[in-house]
């Protein structure tokens, strides 16, 4: 499994060392189990909790929220400090439905769950619960990774 990882380094400058594929986009030749095994080794060996995100290219509020970490590297950066992210593709190509058999229903797209790092279903978090006017907030967002940040937690 390692030599799927790319190395992830959380004390670096921002968001210095690359991520995995998983972590950055959808794939439609995505193998869910194998990058969720990945995800688990990786949030275990960090000390992380995993964020899965289904979405696909196909989804405008998926890139929206993309825009939206890019316009905020400091909140990307938080992301990514405090989870491993997962990001799965539900399309008509690959809609991983044998990996999401396990998961509660989404709402819509995107949808997040939080997973504990041995893979455990945490939370379901319909991703407009994030949308403030319109748009995606940076406190919204803040306060959900503080929420769920092991690191905060005694």
């Amino acid at each position: 499994m390692l030599s799927l990882l790319l190395p992830v380094s959380l004390s670096a400058s921002p968001l210095s060392a690359a991520l995995p594929t998983y972590s950055t986009q959808y794939d439609i030749q995505q193998d869910a189990f194998k990058d969720g095994a990945a995800a688990v080794e990786l949030a275990s060996r960090t000390n992380r909790r995993i964020l899965i995100e289904l979405g696909g290219d196909w989804c405008t509020w998926c890139k929206k929220m993309d825009v939206f970490f890019d316009n905020n590297p400091d909140i990307r950066q938080k992301l990514h400090e405090t989870f491993v992210m997962l990001k799965i593709n539900v399309s008509n190509e690959n809609n991983n439905a044998e990996f999401l058999k396990a998961f509660p229903k989404p709402l819509g797209y995107p949808h997040m769950y939080v997973s504990e790092y041995d893979g455990s279903i945490l939370w379901s978090q319909d991703t407009a619960e994030f949308l403030k006017n319109g748009q995606y907030s940076r406190e919204y967002f803040l306060t959900f990774f503080e929420r769920w940040d092991i690191k905060n937690k005694k």
